[in-house]
Parts: C-alpha cells; structure tokens; sequence
C-alpha cells in the first residue's frame, strides 16, 4: 500500500508542471492539509524538487530525476508485478543486505534498490564504487529450480544482456560485454555485476541466488576515484528526467523476461555479438598468474573459449581477464 508522500507524489507526478493546490491534494487524499505539506517536506528531503507558491499550490519540477519505488514501478511492464521492490537511499551492499533477507526466507522477486552504496562489493573482493545521487544499485533475490550449479553463470551473463537491453532502450547508446560480468560504453565500464549464492548440500541445487548490479547512471560530481578514473564511465552526460528509475526499470524488465521465461540459450547469440572480447587478444588472471591467451569464442554456457601461446585450448566459466591492446 502506498504511502501518503507516495500517493502525493503520484497525484503530482500525473500534473507534473501544473500547479496542484494545497486544498485539491488534501481532498483527493482524504488527508489534511498539515499532512500535506509534511508529505511535501518529506519528499523534498528525498530530493524531488517541488516548488510552492502561495494561493497556487506545489508543482513537480520535470527534470527531476530522484529514484523511488513509484518512480521504478511507473515503467515497470504489468507482468512483473508481483516483484516486491524496495528502494533505499543509502545502505552498506545491496548484496548484503538482500542475502540477510534471503536467509530470513524473503521469497524469489525480493528487490533491493539504493542511491549510494558505503560498502558497495566488487568481484574478487574489490570495492564497487557507489556514490549518492549518480548510479542504481540493485540486488535481486532468485531461487531458481532448473539452474544447476555448474550452469549459474548463465545467470550472470542474462544480467549483462539485460543491462546493455535497458542502457539502448533508455539511451539509444550501444554497450558492449567483457566476459565475463562487465558492461561498457565508449570503452568504459559502466557496469558491473556480482552473483553470489548457496548451494544445498541435501539437494545439490541452489538454495538461493543474490544477483548485484552496479549501474554509472551519471558522472561524480568530484569524478571517479583515482584506481578507477581511467576505466569508469556513466550513461547520461546531463540530468535526465527520471533517467534512473527508467534504467532500473528497464533492467528488471529485460531480465525478467530472460529469467521467467527459463529460456536462456535464447540471449546467448547477442551476448557474443555484444562482447569486445572474442577474436582478440587478452590477459587471463587466475590464483596461478597471468597467462596470454587468444579469446576464440564463447561457448553455449557462456564459457569464454581461449587459446594459450602453447596451443593449449580452455573453455573458462570462471576467472577474470583484461584486454591486450
């Protein structure tokens, strides 16, 4: 059930750049007109601009681009209804946070969105950087019962596909894939993805799945940290209205689609025309060192086929690589 700013937010949302009076919100409402205007101070302090003129009312400025639950669920499709988003201004890791709840028992669609991550949690142990009012960080809690272990990677590279699915969508911009979890634009990353889940040791099979993603919706206001300002990009040069809630949106669409539909070897082709990688040469990174490898292809399971300088082939479902330019 939605809220009282909520609901204001959604009467101003439907008159956005006409004025609503005070009087008119309190009788669509049926609140007063006090909690009118503690409605209005709330939603300002989640960063919705909104301007008031006395004997006119409160207007919705346009260009806002605040992220929230009615903001994600406005271009959310009708069919993934029954996900239970929530949308936090700030928290430790999204990832974090959603497997407390996936072990408290939360059910599959379980979503958790922040604006700024303190603790935001990278692949091999690294940090994600999550800064406020500039990206989306999302988890999503799964618990799939045909996906074997051995196949969960299949998840990953469906959140990629959908990732480079919203950013077109939203921005008409053309994302490629490094395999195996990176999404970038104008050869920076913009993306980053992190599954992480648990297996049970009576059935074999995943007892849940915690599906990260870290998108760079704009630029830091003070940049990207020194470690990372030669590789990080964002999607929007300018403000866009609702630029994040049509991102998030936009991912949780395309994945879902991917993901109810259990038809994954469906997306497989346009990862491997969206990757950068294949047919180039690459550094493959593993616990025993850096090795030179020739990137082949990517198999049906999402596997990255290479070709070492001694003629050894692998297929890898794990690992990381970097580009040799």
């Amino acid at each position: 059930m939605m809220k009282t700013k909520e609901k204001l937010l959604h009467l101003l949302d439907e008159n956005k750049n006409n004025w609503v009076s005070g009087e008119t919100s309190a009788q669509k409402l049926s609140i007063s007109r006090a909690a009118v205007w503690k409605a209005i101070k709330s939603l300002r302090n989640d960063g919705y601009l909104i301007d008031a003129v006395r004997n006119r009312g409160y207007r919705l400025v346009s260009d806002a681009d605040v992220l929230s639950e009615l903001g994600i669920w406005k271009y959310l499709q009708s069919e993934y209804s029954s996900l239970d988003i929530q949308v936090m201004s700030e928290v430790g890791s999204t990832n974090d946070s959603l497997r407390e709840k996936a072990i408290a028992g939360y059910p599959e669609g379980t979503v958790l969105v922040a604006g700024m991550q303190t603790d935001g949690k990278g692949r091999l142990g690294r940090r994600f950087y999550s800064p406020a009012d500039t990206g989306v960080y999302m988890s999503i809690l799964l618990r799939p019962t045909d996906i074997p272990p051995s196949k969960a990677l299949r998840l990953t590279t469906a959140a990629a596909v959908a990732v480079c699915r919203a950013i077109e969508s939203v921005s008409g911009k053309d994302p490629k894939i490094k395999w195996v979890n990176d999404v970038y634009l104008d050869s920076r990353k913009v993306c980053g993805i992190l599954t992480e889940g648990t297996v049970s040791l009576e059935s074999g099979s995943l007892d849940y799945v915690v599906l990260g993603v870290g998108i760079n919706v704009y630029r830091p206001e003070k940049g990207f940290p020194a470690d990372i300002e030669d590789i990080a990009g964002y999607i929007f040069e300018e403000k866009t209205s609702d630029g994040k809630n049509m991102i998030a949106a936009a991912f949780l669409n395309n994945f879902m689609k991917i993901y109810q539909s259990g038809d994954f070897e469906s997306y497989i082709d346009e990862y491997r025309k969206r990757s950068f990688v294949i047919k180039k040469n690459i550094n493959v990174i593993n616990d025993g060192g850096i090795r030179k490898a020739f990137a082949l292809d990517i198999d049906d399971n999402c596997r990255l086929i290479v070709c070492f300088e001694d003629g050894t082939m692998e297929h890898l479902d794990a690992g990381e690589i970097s580009i040799r330019l």
